[in-house]
C-alpha cells in the first residue's frame, strides 16, 4: 500500500488519456460514517466520534479472473495522522483525484504496471527536472488479502445500528436492533466470525431466512427480510458496500393475522366484567374504544396531553408527530379529576391514573396486553382477541350507525376524521380487513 500512496502524491498533469474499458468504480472517501455535507449539523460529540475512526479512500477493480469487480484494500496515506475534518479531506480529495487518474491511465491492481511507472516517473521528471525522483515498484495485490483492509460484519453492523438509533423511533429501533443481533449470532455460529462485511451474500441471507422460516412463519421471515434490507441499505447509503442485495430477496405469501372484533354482548360482558375487577384497565381500554387509539398510543398519553376544558386530546400516533382529537363525551364522563396532577406525569401506570412510569413503551405495551390477558382467560378467549379488538370493534359500531343515515361515501368521510386515516384507501382497505361493510340480508334475492 505504501507503494501506491507514493505513486497518487506524485502524479502530475498528463492530459493524454487512453480509451480503455470501465474496469473501475469511481473512487470514493469513507468519512468515518458521516456525510460531510451535514458536517455543519453534527453536534461535537458526532463530529469526534467520526474523526476517531479512520478515514481513507476505496475503489473497487474488475477481477480479470471472475469479471466481477471487486473491493480493493482502503488507502490512508497517513491522513489519519491529522485531527482536524478538513486536513483529512485535503489529503484524501487530492489522492482520489490523482488515483482515479492512475486508473483512467490503465493502471491495474492485478497487474504489472512498470510500464505506466515509468511513463508517469519520466512525465514527472520532465515537469520538475530538478526533483530526485525515487523508484517506485507497484506489485500485483495478492488476491489472498484483498478484503483484510475491509471492516468486520461486527463493525459494520454496530456503524448500522449506532445511525439507526438516531433515526428509528423508540418503538422500532429496539426490534430492529434484535433482528440485527439474531442475524449476527447466526453468522458466528457459521463461520463468518471475524470475517469482513463483503463475506455476506444474497445467497448467505436467503439461507438465514430460510432458517428463519423453519422456526416461525411467512410473516415473521418477511418481517426479517424487511429489516435486514433496512440494514444493508444504510451500510450501502454510508459506501460499506456496494449493493444493498437484500431487497431483491423475494416475499413470501403470508397469511394476514388481525384481531376479532368482539359481538355487542361479549364487549358489554367484558366491560362490566373490568367495572368490578379492573377499574383502571377499563379506563384504558375505553380510550381504545372511544377514541380509536392503538393501545401503544394510550400508553403514550401524558396527563397535560388531556384538555378537558376543550375536549381535545394530544396523541402522538405512528404516522404523525402530533395529531388532536376531540375527546366524546361518553369518555370525559369517566374521567377522573386531573386538575391536581403532574401534566408531565403519564396518564396510565399499573397502579394509579397520572404518575411516573419509566419504562419503554413497548414494555408498558406488553404490560397492559398481558393484564388484559386474565380477563381473556376469564372469557376463555383465544389468541384472536385483544386489546386491539376493541378499536375494530368500535370503529365497525360507529360506521354501521353512520351507514343508516348516510351515503357510504359521507360515512367513510365523517369516519376518517374520526379514526385518523390519512387517507379515504387506507381507511376502505381497514374496513375490508375488519369485515366491518357487510351486506344486507339478500335473502328475498333467492
Amino acid at each position: 500500500m505504501a507503494a501506491i500512496s507514493l505513486l497518487l502524491q506524485n502524479v502530475h498533469g498528463i492530459v493524454h488519456v487512453f480509451n480503455m474499458k470501465l474496469n473501475f468504480s469511481e473512487p470514493k472517501i469513507f468519512t468515518g460514517g458521516v456525510a460531510i455535507s451535514d458536517w455543519s449539523k453534527l453536534s461535537d460529540q458526532q463530529k469526534q466520534e467520526a474523526l476517531e475512526k479512520d478515514w481513507y479512500l476505496y475503489y473497487s477493480y474488475r477481477n480479470p479472473k471472475t469479471g466481477k469487480l471487486e473491493r480493493q484494500p482502503n488507502i490512508k496515506a497517513g491522513a489519519n495522522r491529522f485531527k482536524t475534518k478538513t486536513e483529512r479531506l485535503s489529503i484524501l480529495k487530492t489522492l482520489q483525484r490523482n488515483l482515479l487518474f492512475l486508473l483512467e491511465q490503465g493502471f491495474s491492481p492485478y497487474a504489472d504496471n512498470s510500464a505506466l511507472e515509468g511513463k508517469l516517473l519520466r512525465n514527472t521528471s520532465a515537469d520538475n527536472n530538478k526533483e530526485t525522483v525515487i523508484p517506485i515498484t507497484i506489485s500485483p495485490i495478492d488476491p489472498t488479502i484483498i478484503n483484510k483492509s475491509l471492516i468486520t460484519i461486527s463493525e459494520a453492523f454496530q456503524l448500522a445500528l449506532k445511525i439507526k438509533k438516531n433515526v428509528l423511533s423508540a418503538t422500532s429501533y429496539p426490534n430492529f436492533s434484535s433482528n440485527v443481533k439474531r442475524f449476527e449470532i447466526w453468522l458466528n455460529e457459521n463461520g463468518f466470525e471475524n470475517k469482513t462485511i463483503d463475506a455476506i451474500s444474497k445467497k448467505t441471507v436467503i439461507k438465514y431466512l430460510n432458517v428463519v422460516l423453519e422456526n416461525t412463519s411467512p410473516r415473521t421471515r418477511n418481517n426479517t427480510r424487511i429489516e435486514l434490507s433496512s440494514l444493508f441499505q444504510t451500510l450501502e447509503d454510508n459506501d460499506v458496500i456496494v449493493e444493498n442485495f437484500v431487497r431483491k430477496i423475494n416475499v413470501l405469501k403470508a397469511k394476514p393475522e388481525r384481531n376479532k372484533t368482539y359481538s355487542t354482548a361479549l364487549q358489554e360482558e367484558i366491560y362490566n366484567y373490568m367495572a368490578l375487577n379492573d377499574p383502571l384497565l377499563l379506563l384504558f381500554v375505553k380510550f381504545i374504544s372511544y377514541n380509536y387509539l392503538r393501545p401503544i398510543e394510550v400508553c403514550r398519553l401524558k396527563v397535560g396531553d388531556v384538555d378537558l376544558k376543550d375536549q381535545r386530546l394530544f396523541v402522538r400516533a405512528k404516522n404523525a408527530p402530533v395529531k388532536i382529537k376531540i375527546i366524546p363525551q361518553i369518555l370525559i364522563k369517566d374521567l377522573p379529576d386531573l386538575s391536581k396532577l403532574n401534566p408531565n406525569d403519564y396518564l396510565f401506570t399499573p397502579t394509579v391514573i397520572g404518575g411516573e412510569w419509566n419504562t419503554s413503551e413497548n414494555d408498558k405495551r406488553d404490560y397492559f396486553s398481558k393484564r388484559f390477558k386474565k380477563v381473556k382467560d376469564h372469557f376463555k378467549l383465544g389468541t384472536d382477541y385483544g386489546l386491539y379488538s376493541f378499536r375494530h370493534t368500535f370503529i365497525t359500531k360507529l360506521y354501521n350507525e353512520f351507514a343508516k343515515v348516510m351515503t357510504p361515501f359521507e360515512a367513510k368521510s365523517k369516519l376518517m376524521l374520526i379514526t385518523g386515516h390519512n387517507t379515504m384507501d387506507a381507511l376502505e382497505k381497514y374496513l375490508r380487513d375488519i369485515d366491518a361493510v357487510l351486506p344486507e340480508d339478500y335473502s328475498g334475492y333467492l
